[in-house]
Order: structure tokens, then C-alpha cells, then sequence
């Protein structure tokens, strides 16, 4: 089976457009065997040497030029390639001619045994636990779709099952197409939800069908402009890129939705005179196009801090953010061009006044007083913002912190983690035994078990590290009521080995991580030093000192120094004395205890190593070992140790480095999802209980790494984007002042959002950072749009006191609580799919939705309170000090 992996199967595959390689892992590679008998080497005086050198020179192939005969040319070709064992056993080796009558021996009478047999192994695989398998992993090349990749070999193996054997079967393990198709298609159902319950609110909102067509047709050439452009930009379909867009939907229909409000109104107005019909919606649209284009280009900007992430967390957030940049762009460029084009075309018939509407008749009645009553008393209403906003701190310092929420990958890794220097067969039996038990929870489909590494550059596993890749039953196949932290604890409960730490990860995730720190666990501490046995000396101590801990569930450290290890010394005195060299000693002692590969058969396209080896009996034991005979030179014989001093020692079973220093890992998981909340409380304990030796250091590694870094750079980002926020807010107001208002706001918007936060029991994350930033923009639009209204109201009633002003506030501000009641439920109503959906990658885009819909809460109070109550106090200054004086225009600051 390892043959037609290696040879067949493997070749194909790495044909497929995207396949970057096909490792082998498990099975048993063919051997070409040569067991030599120590005692016959000695009684022809035949050095190894001299047997390997006689092995490859009878391996060989040449050319011998071309030979015309009959007006033709025949090309010369001599053949020597071995072919079979009784090629090899016919190999003649010379022997020393003054030590016996013959010139040369044959391998058959120097050789114990010549077999074909398998060849030493540091993988090995297994299935549901029933044998051992042969195996392929197929490695994607960087930059290539996925899914595309994953359909082009499928679509390979379907043709090559009709080229195996009889007996062989072809079982798919693990495939990622499967949680692709499942995110898009979850994400894929949330956006035609959205878009169905976004067209219905503007058309309860406006009992006016043809107006919600405005936003039926802008909203899909608004999507459709965004997934151009991502697909030009090389950007695929995935759960981030449509997460965009979803993120994305309920913003983009503001534009739309404010425009054909503001139209409506002048309708209104205009009543049933039919010729001045375009002049009203011309003078709708000019009255808050400008404003509008403004805040929909500041959503766009409010984006800035996630392009300026770094390492996974951009690759990650990138495509969401593109999405969701290029549909907010499409939208403020839709809302200056074809947006006025289907308000002129599909605004028209019967407008129903606002207060025909029961919906807006409520709002109104429910608004008037709280707007009265803050106007009444405006710095109350301050003071109580301000209480709103201290409020916040409440939810900030009890919410948790992660680099990201754990996406739903439908499948499971088990990667624990085992003591070093395990056996072969040892590793085999506890591969076999773990996958036994993991296949009996009745949800499991699959396990694919590997131990060691696969036969690849890209995996240096060691024979400790088991991976078993577990394919789960889909959803609707689960006991009722399971989901997948009941699969985990059930796992857990079933395998208990002793000397195994469990670990179960998402695979996706679990390679990224490793990849990207070489640690599997979400936490993790990497230990530098010089000295292996000091390492693991403060590794078992951090293991001491964090399993104390009442949040942690498994922490386990390197046995860094734990390997075993036969050293052989040579003794150079000894050497001298008999006229060796060190390689010369070095080369025999090689081939007779771990065998050599000396050269390869050319079998077509299949190649196969050729070994040369002592027997088993003669190097199973140490003292054996000692007394391994060996034919130094063609006159001198001697057994190994004659010339080494072989012992046992410890050492490292694998070095790992960074930085150019030895390291050590410590693997840890929590019991919950609060990675800053743990660290801080294991720093504390570390700080004062773990003491360290002079040149010797720890940091932390794993997701706390990618957390720290994400934080970092938004602490330097941030502020340089509501510095660029703050200069468009001005470009679009023209007034130092009222971009102060909107930038005031802002921050009170969000305590909504932090608070449901604590109620969903969220932690702080990356995703919930692109959530919170979403909102900030949101609400920034929104109070735009309630300052455009409040201009408005403010040139059309030319107010010429305190009293003249606060009229026309309230009117500016209750006359327009339809369109910001439109805003707010669209967003919430938008999001809501996702908040309260299921299925792959809802996880990680209901982090991002949740900031949102809890902000959608307070911003609308604070675009509706707050900023006409500062909008009152800041234009009211110019009546107290001038009670008869003309109104100013409302752009002075």
C-alpha cells in the first residue's frame, strides 16, 4: 500500500492545479535488506567498507556511445541496475588475497540474510483504531482557493480508484470543503434574511411599497460592486468576506433610507401640486445628500485600525474589512448617483402623511416629552450622559479577554501530549488504543490517527506527538441536546491513559497556531536558556506552580533533557593503536548497529533502498553492543568496545530554538474562554513563586501573543483614526463644534454595546474589537444626520431668540424620529439574523454583531437627546448675549 502511495497515487495528485505536495505518513516503505554475518566478514577479512563500496559499484548503469550498423545507429546502453535479491546476493566483494586463497567472495556467502523487508519508520497511521493504514496528506499550495482545490482532487481520486487493486480501498478522513460549504451557506441564509427583514421595516415604516423598491434595487448593485471588486482583488467567498457584507447591509440602506424620508417629507409638504413634484425631491436630496455621502465615507474610515492589524489577526479580518470597506464606499457613491435617479423615478403616487402611520404616530407620542423634558433641563441631561457612560465601566472591567472566539469547525483534533523516547511498536499500540476509544461516543464518524511524523519537510513531529483527526456525524445525527463542549467533555471522560495529557482542538486552528508559534494550546510559555536540564528543571516547576491554579484545566511542560540516548566515545588512544581513524570506526559502527542505505534499485519509476546491517541478536542490548564484532581494516578485527566506551546518558528528545537561544514550552488550556483573565492571575503566581536561574527567561506564547500584539497596535492606530474621523466630520460640517458633538457621542453610543457584551458573557476579542468599530461609525452617521436635521429646522424657522431656538430644535428633532427610528431598527433588524442564527462560523460573526445591536440601544438616544441638547446650548449662546440679534447661518461654529 505504501507503494502505491508513494508511487501512484501520490504522483497523480501532485499533478492537481493547487496541490503544493502529498506527504505519506504510515505503512511500511519496501526494503532491499542486506543482514550480514559478523563472524563471515571476519573469516573472509572483509570490511564493511569494502561490502558497501562492492554495492554500489554493482548498481549501475552506462552509456556506451552508438554503433551504425546497416545504414541505422544503435544506441549502447550497459545495464547493471539491480533487479532482484538474487542480483544482490551475486555481487562480489574482494577479499585480502594473503589471508585466504580466494580473490573474491559473493554476498550470498557473506550475508546472513538478503530479504525484502520494511525500512525504519517515524509515522505510523491508523483508522477508527482497527490496523494500521497508508496514508496521504495533501498540502494546498499558499494563495489557491480551497474549495476549488479540495473539487479538483476529489475529482482525481474518483478517476484513480479504477487503478488500485483489488482489496485496496480509498477512505476519505478529513476534508475541509465540508466546513467551507457549511460557513458560506450559514452566511449565505443570514444575508437573504437580512435583506428580506431590511425591505420590510422601510416598508412598514413608509406605507409606501414603491419607495422600499429604491432600496430593493440600490441595495444588491451596492453588494454586487463590493464582490466585484474582491473578486478582482483576488479576495474568495469565506465566512469573513460575507460576514462583511452582512456586517454591512443594515449601514448601507441608511443613506438610502434618510434620502427617500427626507423626499417623503417635502412631498408632504408640496401636497397634491403635481408640477413641482421634481423640485421638492431635488431640494430633499441636496438638503442631506452632501451630509449623508460624508458619514457613510466616515464608516468607511472607522475601518482603519483593522487594516492595521499585523500577522494572523490581519489575515483573518482582512477580507471582512475589504468587504465591508468596498460596500460602504459602493453605498455613499450609489447615494450621490443612482440613488436619485429611483427616488425621481419610484417616488411618486399617493404619500401618506407620517402621522397616518400608527408605528410613527407612537414614536412621536413617545418622544416628545423626553425630548421636552431634556431640553427643559439640558444640563441634567449632560450629567446623566455622562452617568450613562461611567456606567460602561461596570461591563469593561468585568468582560474577559481572548485573542478570538473558538469557530465551530464540525471537527475535532486530539493532540495530547506524551512523555518522550516511546518505542515504535509502543507509540503503535497507544495510536491504536486512544483511536479504539475515541470512536466509541456515538457522534464520532471517524478517526484518523497519526503518531510520528508524515514524510515531509513540513512536519517534525516526534513519535510522543499523537494527532488524531476526528470526523464528526453532521448535527441532525447527534444525541439530543448535545452540542460540542458535551462531545469534548465525553471525550475527555472516555480517554484517560496515563501519561497523556488531552487536548481538543479545532484542526484548522490547532495548524495555524502551531504554524505560526508551534504551540497547540491557546496558552502557551516558552522557556530560553542554555543548559536542557535547567529548562526542564523550570518547566516542571511553571507545571507545579500553574497546576495549582483554580482556572486551569491541563498544563503540562517539555521534558526537554528526557530522551535516551547510546553514546559511543571513541577512545582516540585506542584508535591509535590500531590504526584507525575515527570515521573508519564511525562508518562501520554505523552500518552494523542502524543500518545504511548504500544505494537505491531503479525499478521503472519506483525506487527502493538498498540497506546493509548487522543482525538483530548482535545489537539488541548493551553489552552486545559492546562486544560488536568489527573488521576495522583487512587486518585488524575488533569488536566496538575495544575502541569506544558506550553507555546510556539523557539528552534532548528534540531541540527547539528561537531566537538563538534553546527552548523549552510549557502547553496550558483554561477551563474558561478568559485568556488575558488567566494570564494575569498566572503571572501573579509565576511572579512570586517561580524563581530563576541567572541567563534564563520566559515569555508568554500562543493566542495571549496574538492578543498582546492586536492591543498594542490599537493603541497607536485609534487615535490616529479619530483624529482622521474628527477632520472629516469637520470637511462635511464645516463647524470645529459640531464635529465635537459627533465625537463626543461616539464614545456614549457605545455603552450599549459593552453592556450586552457582559450579559451574553462575551469576552473582549479581535472579533468583538471589529464590532465595536463598526458601531463607532454607525453612530458617528447618526449623528450627522440628526445635526443635518437640526440646521434644517433651525434656516427654516429663523429663530430669533432662546425660545425661537429651542422650538425649532425639538421640531427639527421630533420631525425626523421616522427616519432615525428607520436607521436603528434596519441595523438591529439586519443584524438580528446573525445574533440569533446557528451553524458554522456563527461563533465568531455573532462576537462582531453583538457590539452593534446593543449599540443600536443607546446611539439612538444620544443622536436624539444628547446632540440636540448640546446643539441647543451651543447656538443659544448668541441670543443670551444678543436677544434681538439676526439668526447666524447654523454652519458658524
Amino acid at each position: 500500500m505504501r507503494s502505491l502511495q508513494d508511487w501512484f497515487l501520490k504522483f497523480e495528485l501532485e499533478a492537481v492545479p493547487g496541490v503544493a505536495e502529498v506527504a505519506s505518513v504510515g505503512g511500511m516503505v519496501k526494503q532491499y535488506q542486506i543482514v550480514m554475518d559478523p563472524d563471515r566478514l571476519r573469516g573472509y577479512y572483509v570490511t564493511l567498507d569494502r561490502v558497501e563500496q562492492a554495492i554500489r559499484d554493482a548498481n549501475q548503469e552506462a552509456g556506451g556511445g552508438a554503433v551504425e550498423m546497416a545504414e541505422a545507429e544503435y544506441m549502447v546502453r550497459l545495464r547493471g541496475y539491480i533487479r532482484s535479491l538474487e542480483d544482490i546476493g551475486l555481487i562480489s566483494v574482494d577479499v585480502q588475497r594473503s589471508r585466504v586463497s580466494l580473490t573474491n567472495v559473493p554476498l550470498f556467502d557473506l550475508a546472513q540474510e538478503i530479504r525484502i523487508g520494511p525500512a525504519a519508520r517515524r509515522g505510523i497511521a491508523d483508522l477508527n483504531g482497527e490496523g494500521e493504514v497508508t496514508g496521504g496528506i495533501v498540502v494546498m499550495r499558499a494563495g489557491s482557493n480551497a474549495r476549488d482545490v479540495i473539487t479538483a482532487v476529489r475529482a482525481k481520486l474518483d478517476t484513480l480508484k479504477a487503478g488500485l487493486p483489488d482489496g485496496i480501498e480509498l477512505v476519505e478522513t478529513y476534508d475541509r470543503s465540508a466546513l467551507i460549504e457549511r460557513t458560506v451557506d450559514t452566511l449565505k441564509t443570514r444575508l437573504i434574511e437580512e435583506f428580506i427583514v431590511v425591505i420590510a421595516v422601510c416598508a412598514v415604516f413608509l406605507y409606501h411599497f414603491r419607495s422600499s423598491l429604491v432600496i430593493l434595487l440600490t441595495l444588491p448593485v451596492g453588494i454586487l460592486t463590493a464582490f466585484l471588486v474582491i473578486r478582482v482583488q483576488g479576495i474568495n467567498a469565506n465566512i469573513m468576506s460575507l460576514g462583511g457584507i452582512a456586517i454591512a447591509i443594515g449601514t448601507m440602506v441608511d443613506a438610502a433610507i434618510v434620502m427617500i424620508e427626507n423626499v417623503h417629507k417635502h412631498l408632504e409638504r408640496l401636497g397634491d401640486n403635481a408640477s413641482g413634484r421634481l423640485q421638492a425631491i431635488e431640494r430633499a436630496l441636496v438638503e442631506v445628500g452632501p451630509a449623508l455621502f460624508f458619514s457613510l465615507l466616515i464608516i468607511t474610515l472607522s475601518f482603519l485600525p483593522v487594516f492595521a492589524l499585523e500577522g494572523q489577526e490581519l489575515r483573518l479580518f482582512a477580507p471582512l474589512a475589504y468587504t465591508k470597506t468596498y460596500a460602504m464606499a459602493a453605498a455613499a457613491g450609489l447615494s450621490v448617483t443612482l440613488l436619485p435617479v429611483l427616488v425621481s423615478y419610484l417616488v411618486r403616487g399617493k404619500i401618506r402623511p407620517e402621522q397616518a402611520n400608527p408605528i410613527n404616530r407612537w414614536l412621536i407620542d413617545t418622544y416628545m416629552p423626553l425630548i421636552r423634558r431634556a431640553m427643559a433641563a439640558p444640563w441634567l441631561t449632560l450629567a446623566l450622559g455622562g452617568v450613562l457612560v461611567l456606567s460602561a465601566l461596570w461591563p469593561w472591567a468585568n468582560l474577559g479577554r481572548e485573542f478570538m472566539p473558538d469557530l465551530d469547525e464540525g471537527d475535532l483534533l486530539y493532540m495530547p501530549s506524551a512523555p518522550p523516547g516511546i518505542s515504535v511498536g509502543k507509540a503503535r499500540q497507544l495510536l491504536q488504543q486512544v483511536d479504539r476509544l475515541i470512536k466509541t461516543v456515538p457522534e464520532v464518524d471517524s478517526v484518523f490517527g497519526k503518531v510520528g511524523r508524515a514524510d515531509t519537510a513540513t512536519d517534525p513531529a516526534p513519535l510522543a506527538m499523537i494527532e488524531s483527526t476526528i470526523r464528526l456525524k453532521p448535527r441532525e445525527q447527534w444525541r439530543p441536546g448535545m452540542d460540542m463542549d458535551d462531545i469534548k467533555r465525553e471525550l475527555d471522560e472516555v480517554v484517560r491513559i496515563p501519561g497523556l495529557n488531552n487536548a481538543w482542538l479545532m484542526p484548522i486552528r490547532a495548524r495555524i497556531d502551531m504554524q505560526s508559534t508551534g504551540i497547540n494550546t491557546p496558552i502557551g510559555i516558552k522557556i530560553a536558556g542554555a543548559d536542557h536540564q535547567v529548562i526542564e528543571r523550570i518547566g516542571l516547576d511553571i507545571e507545579r506552580i500553574l497546576g495549582g491554579l483554580e482556572n486551569t484545566r491541563t498544563v503540562f511542560s517539555d521534558r526537554t533533557s528526557s530522551g535516551r540516548y547510546i553514546d559511543i566515545d571513541i577512545d582516540r588512544r585506542a584508535a591509535e593503536h590500531y590504526g584507525l581513524s575515527i570515521a573508519e570506526i564511525q562508518n562501520a559502527a554505523a552500518i552494523a548497529i542502524g543500518g545504511k542505505n548504500v544505494t537505491r534499485t531503479i525499478e521503472g519509476r519506483e525506487r527502493y533502498p538498498v540497506n546493509l546491517r548487522y543482525p538483530e541478536e548482535f545489537r539488541d542490548s548493551l553489552a552486545k553492543l559492546r562486544g560488536l564484532p568489527l573488521v576495522a581494516t583487512d587486518d585488524i578485527q575488533v569488536q566496538l568496545g575495544d575502541v569506544a566506551n558506550v553507555q546510556v546518558v539523557d539528552g534532548p528528545d528534540m531541540i527547539k530554538s528561537e531566537d538563538a537561544r534553546v527552548n523549552g514550552w510549557v502547553y496550558i488550556t483554561a477551563k474558561d474562554d478568559d485568556i488575558g483573565g488567566y494570564v494575569d492571575s498566572a503571572q501573579a503566581a509565576l511572579a512570586e513563586q517561580l524563581k530563576l536561574p541567572a541567563g534564563y527567561s520566559w515569555a508568554w506564547a500562543g493566542h495571549y501573543q496574538f492578543m498582546q500584539r492586536a492591543e498594542q497596535r490599537m493603541t497607536v492606530i485609534i487615535p490616529i483614526t479619530v483624529i482622521g474621523l474628527f477632520l472629516l466630520l469637520f470637511m462635511g460640517l464645516r463647524s470645529v463644534s459640531e464635529a465635537l458633538m459627533v465625537m463626543v457621542a461616539v464614545p456614549l453610543s457605545l455603552v450599549g454595546g459593552f453592556w450586552l457584551l457582559y450579559l451574553l458573557d462575551y469576552q473582549m476579542s479581535v472579533a468583538v474589537g471589529v464590532g465595536l468599530i463598526a458601531l463607532a461609525g454607525v453612530a458617528a452617521e447618526f449623528g450627522v444626520v440628526m445635526l443635518v436635521y437640526l440646521r434644517e429646522s433651525q434656516l427654516r424657522n429663523q429663530p430669533t431668540d432662546r425660545a425661537g431656538l429651542l422650538a425649532a430644535v425639538i421640531e427639527g428633532a421630533v420631525m425626523r424620529v421616522r427616519p432615525k427610528a428607520m436607521t436603528a431598527a434596519v441595523v438591529v433588524a439586519g443584524l438580528l439574523p446573525i445574533m440569533l442564527g446557528e451553524g458554522s462560523g456563527s461563533d465568531v460573526m455573532r462576537r462582531i454583531a453583538a457590539p452593534m445591536v446593543g449599540g443600536m440601544i443607546t446611539a439612538p438616544i444620544v443622536s436624539m437627546l444628547l446632540i440636540p441638547v448640546m446643539y441647543y446650548l451651543w447656538h443659544g449662546r448668541r441670543f443670551a448675549a444678543k436677544p434681538a440679534a439676526a439668526p447666524a447661518s447654523a454652519d458658524t461654529p
